[in-house]
């Protein structure tokens, strides 16, 4: 990259600032409630993504206690909830009461650790908030309260002898909750509540956090999980669900992108990440007009909260794909043409799958075109050569990202970047997730 274009991306960068503001909906609501442990052994943090008739949930149980090497965490919901499917955990349901087991690969929780996982289920009457949760038989409670942060409208999480719960409308419910949709949400009657979320081709992955073909998009203009999104400015590039063309399916996500940052257009999602942590498996088929030129260009980016706030970029340089990390403008791999090399390109016309994991642990990337492994894409800790020699030198070493956001769309830094692309089935998990 040249010191030009290094020049513009430092005072780009120097004035990047995220402010997006969000609106609630009263068909789509995000209730996050904590209940907390004073003398317990846990605390669980539970989000509710839901809509008419239906709700997803996200769970993050917190060990206050002793470590474990499995866990068992139960509770009974107060109203007449039915669990459908789940995910990180084996949830099984008689009744009003739930216990929800580890999987064989989260079942060790050190003190201070942390398990994720969801489900999906149905509701009628009232969604309330369940307080009463147990790790290994063992109440969470401890004899203190459970909050709830909720809009107007959203059902506030019920009291208990031993938790009492409050709804606010507060800004941080706010922004989470027009960013949201559930993983697997039937469409909606209101263009504003639509939670995009048909399965990719073949099963949705067990791990998966949410599956997204955007089949439930109602209007041309994205919604429910995914809103426009430009940064500091914007200009002529658009973003839009599009009815002409689909990987599987009726429906994508077309951006419309024009050289200059200033064009740029992104559709974000910036409630799920959080799911997925430490390691994010991002799995998203694309298709693109015009062969990516010399110039840097950026078609997916996401926050790191750890970095400034700071963009994590997967795009391309040189005509190959390329990771480019805000914060230094270091790339993966080098833009030397050995570390280019070891790169792929994108071919214009065709439907392309492209993975990737990134460790918040260890800082580590793993990247698969078509299912294949990209050894330019690779960072494993080790430096090497034209590939993440840059990458890892300095501050490098030690980055150790913490993902916020997922944006899909397109940002020109200068040089005939222009572009139509077309995103589709969207994948978020835990796990790798594959192409089929």
């Amino acid at each position: 990259m040249s010191r030009f274009a290094q020049g513009r991306h430092r005072l780009r960068d120097a004035v990047l600032g995220v402010a997006g503001t969000c609106a609630l909906t009263a068909a789509v609501v995000v209730a996050p409630a904590t209940v907390h442990a004073a003398a317990g052994p846990c605390s669980v943090a539970y989000q509710v993504n839901q809509w008419t008739g239906g709700f997803t949930a996200s769970l993050t149980l917190t060990n206050t206690g002793a470590a474990v090497t499995s866990w068992t965490l139960t509770w009974t919901f107060p109203g007449n909830q039915q669990i459908t499917s789940a995910w990180n955990a084996a949830v099984t349901q008689t009744g009003a009461s739930v216990s929800a087991v580890n999987e064989s690969y989260n079942g060790s929780i050190p003190t201070g650790g942390t398990a994720n996982f969801g489900f999906q289920g149905t509701w009628s009457g009232t969604n309330a908030t369940p307080t009463n949760f147990a790790l290994n038989g063992v109440s969470c409670n401890g004899g203190s309260s459970a909050s709830a942060s909720a809009s107007a409208g959203t059902p506030s999480a019920s009291a208990s002898a031993s938790a009492s719960a409050s709804a606010s409308a507060s800004a941080s419910a706010s922004a989470s909750a027009s960013a949201s949709a559930s993983a697997s949400a039937s469409a909606s009657a209101s263009p504003s509540a639509s939670a995009s979320s048909s399965p990719p081709p073949g099963p949705c992955p067990s791990a998966a956090i949410f599956c997204d073909g955007f089949e439930n998009q109602t209007t041309t203009t994205p919604s429910g999980r995914w809103s426009p999104f430009t940064l500091d400015c914007s200009g002529t590039g658009t973003v839009a669900v599009s009815s002409t063309l689909a990987h599987a399916g009726a429906k994508s996500i077309t951006a419309n992108g024009f050289d200059g940052f200033c064009n740029h257009i992104f559709v974000r999602d910036s409630t799920d990440m959080a799911a997925a942590s430490p390691v994010w498996f991002v799995r998203f088929w694309m298709r693109h007009t015009t062969a990516f030129p010399t110039g840097h260009t950026t078609f997916l980016a996401m926050n790191d909260s750890a970095n400034g706030n700071t963009d994590l970029r997967l795009g391309a340089q040189n005509g190959a794909l390329m990771w480019n990390r805000q914060s230094d403008d270091a790339t993966l791999p080098a833009q030397s043409p050995a570390g280019v090399a070891q790169s792929v390109t994108v071919p214009t016309g065709a439907w392309e799958c492209v993975e990737f994991s990134v460790n918040k642990n260890s800082g580590q990337i793993n990247t698969w075109f078509n299912g294949t492994a990209v050894p330019g894409l690779t960072e494993d800790g080790v430096p090497t050569q034209e590939i993440d020699s840059q990458w890892l030198a300095g501050s490098g070493a030690n980055w150790r990202p913490n993902l916020t956001d997922l944006k899909l769309g397109w940002e020109s830094y200068g040089g005939g970047g222009n572009d139509t692309l077309w995103f589709d089935d969207v994948v978020l998990s835990t796990a790798r997730i594959g192409c089929s």
